[in-house]
């Protein structure tokens, strides 16, 4: 079959930097393509070029055969390539039928916005993305971001895109969420629409792509069919070396219970938790969305603090009524929502890592900048951030090494316990497996570790026990050997407490 879109020999340099090299890339109807490859591969560049942002200084371009040059995104558009971007591009105070046909509206034969027709319209797109739920006259501000997307989906749609671009669409989704994208992805691909989906989840590519591309360093690696090559391989060709072991556990010494919670609840949300974490040790918390994980996080750092209970230290009691107090007592907390929780994007390295320790390089008000800067050089090179150095604003970082600042910030405060809330959640595998080692080497210098993750294999990779969370409660514990897939993911789905007891009796 003809390659709907392709690029032959596309290479593109800023500023003298190579951003890709000889890259060649096609898409056919009706299939899903993946492109994958860590942060700074060259993805977002050889998506621009594709949708008319970026020409490319050397090779070409073919839509249905013929040489194109797309000098806008408009004129991409008009050939029928759409890009539904990571950042989606809508109005919040337009309506949803407003921002699907936004620049191209139906009008009268007067020359008016025909309201009714583009009403009609957008109802009829969303119908056909089984979108029933969304009302056309809805404020796009007031939407989910799952239903934001589909309106952005919507508006590609709507121009008759016969070339979807999807640039991590489910990075920001709840798993409920991304299911429902994905099966919109499977129904635009029955309808013949080529998809390129760029993505670091490795379940969703095998789920539904027909051939996956790899970039690296801007430049080429290869293409298979996606039932002609294994996790493993695909994951080594992205890293470019091999990648035995994505979760670099390093047994460690369990020493003595550093932070203890005996039936701490915070109103419905938590509810009679009771767990011990000891020094040298991750203890990882698996469960659904709105089990209660997160809550729980926030509840030990003071955030949300506990309404009933008790919570202890090295045997003592202790009240941690907001988030100062918990550091001061020696507890970090590395956020889920880095860009919004963890980081302030437009400041530099250096101010964003000594956000947790201002009071402590301050004289008054004035910070001793000569701290501040061998500080964040002391922490670029401990925590192998990859950036030009201290000035460099973190929003110019990739995924990983942003997440790597929000974790140097909060392990310089010296604290000896450290929660992590979806620690690798957005970043690419081979940032992934660089967290995973910095884990196991704060574990093995004595810090007590709390992972939060909603992905199972890295709860089982990186954990010396197992809690499950359901409805705010604790409703089962496994030790490393037994927890397996099957034993955590039957707790994960148990609805009460009883029957969460039944199975973890049965695997004691």
């Amino acid at each position: 079959m003809q390659p709907i879109l392709a690029l032959e020999g596309v290479s593109k340099s800023f500023a003298g930097v190579k951003a890709l090299k000889d890259v060649s890339f096609d898409v056919r109807p009706g299939e899903v393509h993946a492109l994958m490859g860590e942060n700074g591969a060259g993805k977002s560049t050889l998506i621009k070029v594709m949708a008319g942002v970026h020409a490319p200084d050397t090779g070409e371009i073919r839509v249905n055969g013929a040489v194109v040059r797309f000098a806008s995104p408009r004129e991409a558009r008009a050939a029928g390539i759409a890009t539904v971007y990571q950042e989606l591009l809508l109005f919040p105070e337009l309506s949803v039928a407003e921002n699907i046909f936004l620049g191209h509206a139906p009008r009268t034969t007067m020359n008016a916005l025909d309201w009714t027709k583009m009403r009609d319209e957008a109802r009829r797109l969303l119908d056909e993305l089984d979108s029933h739920d969304l009302d056309v006259d809805a404020r796009v501000g007031s939407l989910s971001v799952a239903n934001r997307q589909r309106v952005e989906i919507a508006k590609a749609l709507s121009q008759d895109a016969r070339v979807l671009i999807m640039d991590e669409p489910t990075a920001a989704l709840s798993d409920t969420d991304a299911r429902r994208l994905m099966d919109v992805v499977r129904r635009l691909r029955d309808r013949g629409v080529a998809i390129v989906y760029v993505s670091h989840r490795m379940p969703e590519i095998f789920a539904l792509a027909t051939r996956v591309t790899v970039l690296r360093d801007g430049a080429y690696v290869g293409t298979h069919d996606i039932g002609a090559i294994t996790e493993g391989e695909l994951v080594s060709m992205m890293v470019g070396r091999p990648v035995d072991q994505l979760f670099p556990k390093v047994d460690t010494e369990i020493g003595a219970p550093i932070l203890e919670l005996r039936n701490v609840s915070y109103r419905d949300e938590v509810e009679d938790i009771s767990l011990t974490l000891r020094a040298g040790e991750i203890v990882g918390i698996a469960g659904l969305i709105g089990s209660g994980r997160t809550e729980l996080a926030l509840t030990i750092f003071g955030i949300t603090p506990a309404t009933s209970g008790e919570i202890l230290l090295d045997g003592r009691p202790v009240t941690i009524t907001d988030p100062k107090q918990a550091r001061d007592l020696g507890i970090a907390y590395v956020p889920e929502d880095r860009g919004l929780q963890g980081l302030i994007k437009p400041q530099t390295i250096r101010e964003n890592l000594s956000l947790a320790l201002l009071d402590r390089i301050s004289t008054a008000t004035i910070v001793d900048r000569a701290k501040e800067t061998s500080l964040a050089k002391e922490l670029i090179k401990r925590f192998g951030i990859r950036a030009r150095g201290p000035e460099q604003r973190v929003r110019q970082l990739s995924g990983g090494n942003q997440q790597k600042v929000v974790l140097a910030k909060w392990v310089a405060t010296e604290p000896r316990v450290l929660i992590m809330d979806e620690p690798t959640r957005g970043i690419d595998v081979g940032a992934k497996a660089e967290i995973h080692a910095l884990m196991s080497r704060l574990a093995g210098q004595g810090l007590a570790v709390l992972m939060i993750s909603s992905e199972l294999p890295e709860v089982l990779g990186m954990s010396d026990r197992v809690l499950v969370m359901n409805n705010g409660r604790i409703v089962a514990e496994f030790d490393r050997d037994a927890a397996t897939p099957d034993s955590v993911g039957t707790a994960m789905m148990q609805t009460s407490a009883n029957d969460a007891g039944a199975a973890k009796a049965e695997v004691a």
